[in-house]
Parts: structure tokens; sequence; C-alpha cells
């Protein structure tokens, strides 16, 4: 009895390691975003309208934080112009100001952006310049989230004063640059 209960110690014991070791491929450390480094990327005069922070490994896929500013935009017609991301998600989330969001709708027009461009490399990947029509209109202000999958075209339609805006973006292909980070906070 002595020596089945031994044997079945060892084998409790042998279990419960592997389970608290991580699995292969498996991450192990989270990755922190600061407030210095958010607002060290966000007021750079230089960047332009996108603005990626960070790149993580996430393991089986990546996800990428970035930090995107529009200033006023006069009221278009029925047409947005806007980007479609074919495999990136976004996640808006608004930190200030607001405007007129279309999500979806009819392309009218399509622009391929170019494959070595810092767009596609490292901001959201493949993806195109388009027009659109009939899409999902709607007003977004200071405190809304917003998820547009990949493959949905989206654009401003209109933006009163200014709308600065984080998006987390979840990479399921990994085709951003894993443990790419800002020169700006290297």
């Amino acid at each position: 009895m002595r020596r089945v209960l031994s044997g079945c110690s060892i084998g409790f014991a042998a279990v419960a390691l592997a389970a608290a070791a991580p699995a292969a491929g498996q991450v192990t450390t989270a990755t922190d975003v600061t407030v210095a480094e958010y607002m060290a990327v966000r007021n750079a005069p230089e960047g332009g309208v996108d603005r990626q922070v960070k790149v993580v490994d996430i393991g089986k896929s990546n996800v990428a934080v970035g930090i995107l500013h529009r200033d006023a935009l006069e009221p278009a017609g029925d047409a947005a112009v806007g980007i479609v991301h074919t495999l990136v998600t976004e996640v808006y989330y608004i930190v200030s100001g607001g405007g007129t969001l279309m999500t979806g709708g009819t392309i009218t027009e399509r622009r391929d952006i170019p494959a070595d461009s810092h767009i596609v490399q490292v901001l959201v990947g493949e993806s195109y310049r388009a027009s659109a029509e009939g899409g999902r209109v709607r007003d977004v202000s200071e405190g809304d989230i917003v998820v547009i999958p990949g493959g949905v075209f989206h654009g401003w339609t209109a933006i009163p004063d200014h709308v600065t805006y984080l998006s987390i973006r979840p990479d399921p292909d990994k085709v951003l640059p894993a443990g790419w980070v800002n020169p700006l906070i290297q």
C-alpha cells in the first residue's frame, strides 16, 4: 500500500509540475505601454496621423497598440474616403474629440497600398484605400469604443474639431512585426 501511495504522490507531483510549466510557445510575461510612452509617441512632431506604439507577440497571435489623431474634416457627401485592412482588426477607443464614422458599405474605388509601405509593414498589414457608399454612419465621441473587423471599410465623413483615438489591433495571422517598438520610446 505504501508503495502505491508513493507512486501516486510522485505521479501527482509530476502532473502538478507539468501543469505549472508554460506550454511550448506560450508567452509568460506582460507588456506595458506606459502613459509616458503613449504621450511621447502621441506628442512627437513627426509621425503622421497613425502612430504605432508597440507590436506584441501574445502567443498564437500578435496585438498592436496605435495612436491616431485627425484634425477637423468638413462633412463629405454620401461617399466616405477611408481604408480597409484585409487581415488586422482594429478596436478604437475615442480618447478625445469625435466625429462621424462610416463602416462597411459598397466599395466604389480601390487603391492598393504598396506592400513595402510603413502602413503595411508596421501599422495594419495588407490594406487598401477606398471610397464607399451606403455603410453604417454614426457619431462617435470621447469614451466610445468601435470594433472594426479585418476586411471592413472604415472612414471619417466629418470631424468638427479633432478626434484622437487609441487603436488596439488584434493580428491573428501575425502579419505585423512582433517586438516592434516605436523608435521614440526605445
